[in-house]
């Protein structure tokens, strides 16, 4: 028997250290809810949970992309129904002052109250924006809007994209402009026969019919764009929640596993604290032979 190296000593106090380290590492676990929170603890798990945890940040950020693309949307959409609204005001007015009922003068009259309606077109125009873009004309008032590109997902061929050249004021819809400032500025205030004004006012129908008929088209685009966003949303949303639950799988500690180890590893400390007192008392027999 050996006293000078007690060996029973050393062996129980190195598995009592190593089972130390594995309750520090299980409550580790417990107290920040993850099973990988260094490389150590998986590395592979880590990559993996890392790239999954950077899908799913950029996929939320493209939902909330596609939120703000869907309001961009129906502001615009909101903006060219009330220029529509305004067009068939001025197609009414038309067909008033198209009639032998109306006289001259109030042929003038409803001719300066469509010249300021069309005003209010373009103001509409103007003033419809988000965030410095505009949406309704290009950056002059005589330019015609570009396509606007959304990005809505995490590589660079996942966005969406609006009609280009929606130029919705007098200059951009060809009809309009003709009925502003051709004869309509001029004649009705110039002493022409009421006849020829209510003649006139007949073929400018024709103008805001086309007016019409293009501005509904660009509503329709801004609307399927529209749909087109809130389908895209909804499936953004799913790759979400599938993406983190992935994530979870690999990076979140099961509770009840890691409880029950923790458990254990305590009774082995416990253990090991009584083997090293043992092993120790071992030493303390032998001494107790040579008295």
């Amino acid at each position: 028997m050996r006293i000078n190296t007690n060996v029973s000593s050393l062996v129980a106090q190195e598995a009592n250290k190593n089972t130390t380290n594995s309750i520090s590492s299980s409550l580790e676990k417990l107290s920040t809810g993850y099973r990988i929170n260094k490389a150590s603890d998986d590395a592979s798990g880590l990559s993996i949970a890392d790239k999954l945890r950077t899908q799913a940040s950029g996929l939320n950020q493209a939902v909330a992309n596609g939120n703000s693309a869907v309001t961009l949307t129906q502001i615009a959409d909101k903006a060219m129904a009330e220029q529509s609204n305004i067009l068939d005001v001025i197609k009414q007015k038309l067909i008033q002052a198209g009639t032998a009922t109306t006289s001259a003068e109030g042929i003038d009259a409803i001719g300066k109250d469509i010249r300021k309606l069309l005003d209010q077109v373009d103001n509409i125009a103007a003033q419809t924006t988000y965030n410095g873009t505009s949406l309704l004309q290009g950056t002059t008032r005589a330019s015609a809007g570009v396509s606007l590109t959304f990005q809505m997902g995490t590589t660079s061929s996942d966005t969406i994209k609006t009609q280009s050249g929606v130029h919705a004021n007098t200059s951009g819809m060809s009809s309009l402009a003709t009925v502003k400032s051709g004869t309509l500025a001029t004649a009705w205030s110039a002493g022409g026969s009421a006849a020829n004004m209510q003649s006139t006012a007949r073929t400018m129908l024709k103008n805001v019919d086309s007016a019409l008929t293009e501005l509904n088209g660009w509503r329709a685009d801004f609307g399927s764009t529209q749909n087109q966003l809130e389908s895209s949303i909804r499936n953004l949303m799913t790759q979400v929640t599938n993406t983190k639950a992935a994530e979870s799988v690999i990076r979140d500690v099961d509770y009840a596993q890691e409880s029950a180890n923790f458990n254990k590893q305590n009774i082995i400390a416990q253990a090991g604290t009584y083997a090293i007192s043992q092993a120790n008392a071992i030493s303390q027999n032998v001494m107790r032979l040579l008295q």
